[in-house]
């Protein structure tokens, strides 16, 4: 059967419109894990890139094969009763406190970027959240294929104007001293699986709905070279950004500083790419929750919403460098797991 390439384009920008959320559009996100570790953490990229690119195609082509509606189900057939619920409730938890930090996230926006109150950016979010929700899967796809281009070409100019600097070369290669040192050790696995875990809410129903397994292995390679294009790019650019951890959205900082004339949409794309992950997130929360509870779908996702304001009223940065790296620590178990789960592509 022939690849749907044009389907398989809609799956990778779906599968990067997730991912690149509020801490990887912002920076925030690839200072934690990669940037602030120098040439060690480019180095940290390429592995992590390795596990985006194949191990996310095997998850999306597990879920088309066995048609698994939520990513409870995936995590049932991969793991067991047993272990497939403790990981249904990690990741409940999980996607709860990650939409709350893109919540934040976008108050960082409004309040770092624009001089508006945080509470604006943040009530606006769950407003448009909300309404695009209700238009379901045609309307994360709608999003995602026009931000994401977006967001790609975006990356590529601030990266090509840093490797212009003066100083490129030598921040490219420098590696700075850093006391949690070893977390560089162990960014590339705990990254790549907290993002991939998390992507599963919106990548299973996705992949279910597509059900052609070429099309969507293809859809999983090219979302994860594209994310891991991106996150070069990105950090490129970062390293390029003097005290790089005191900075809340270090990418606008860039922006401001090397590009000035694009700042104001530079800002709009990364509030994009904040909104369609929190979408991304209420909308895989919504299928798990409906699985228990038959309630109407926009109370599901005011609850969620309301749990999820609550949590977003902690600091960004604060939120992200604590509930991030914790997250990528428990999921290393499920990208484990997944890796070692067979697959054959002629059960399809």
């Amino acid at each position: 059967m022939k690849t749907n390439w044009s389907a398989a384009f809609q799956i990778a920008a779906v599968y990067v419109g997730t991912v690149v959320g509020a801490g990887f559009a912002t920076g925030r996100e690839i200072v934690e894990f990669f940037s602030r570790f120098g040439f060690i953490g480019f180095i940290s990229i390429l592995m992590s890139g390795y596990i985006l690119i194949f191990i996310g195609a095997k998850l999306m082509r597990i879920a088309a094969l066995i048609q698994a509606k939520s990513y409870q189900e995936l995590n049932l057939y991969l793991f067991g009763k047993f272990f497939g619920s403790a990981i249904n409730v990690l990741m409940l938890i999980m996607l709860l406190g990650v939409c709350a930090v893109m919540l934040s996230g976008a108050g960082a926006v409004f309040e770092e970027q624009l001089g508006l109150s945080r509470y604006t950016g943040i009530f606006l979010t769950m407003a448009l959240s909300i309404l695009v929700m209700i238009l379901g899967t045609k309307g994360i796809f709608a999003v995602n294929t026009f931000v994401v281009p977006m967001m790609i070409a975006f990356s590529f100019l601030l990266m090509f104007l840093s490797m212009q600097l003066p100083a490129f070369p030598e921040q490219m290669l420098f590696i700075p001293f850093a006391e949690d040192g070893w977390k560089s050790v162990v960014a590339p696995f705990s990254y790549a699986a907290m993002n991939l875990s998390l992507a599963q809410a919106v990548l299973v129903p996705i992949a279910s709905e597509v059900k052609d397994d070429r099309t969507v292995k293809w859809g999983g390679i090219l979302g994860g070279i594209a994310l891991t294009v991106i996150l070069i790019s990105s950090h490129i650019t970062l390293v390029m950004l003097p005290n790089l951890e005191s900075y809340d959205i270090p990418m606008a900082v860039i922006m401001k500083t090397i590009a000035s004339s694009f700042f104001w949409i530079y800002v709009f794309i990364i509030y994009g790419e904040i909104f369609t992950s929190v979408i991304g997130n209420v909308f895989g929360i919504e299928r798990q929750v409906r699985q228990y509870i038959k309630v109407p779908s926009i109370l599901t996702v005011s609850v969620i919403f309301v749990i999820c304001f609550f949590i977003s009223l902690i600091n960004y940065g604060t939120l992200l460098s604590y509930l991030y790296p914790i997250f990528g620590y428990i999921s290393i178990i499920f990208i484990v797991l997944l890796w070692m789960k067979p697959f054959h592509a002629s059960q399809k």
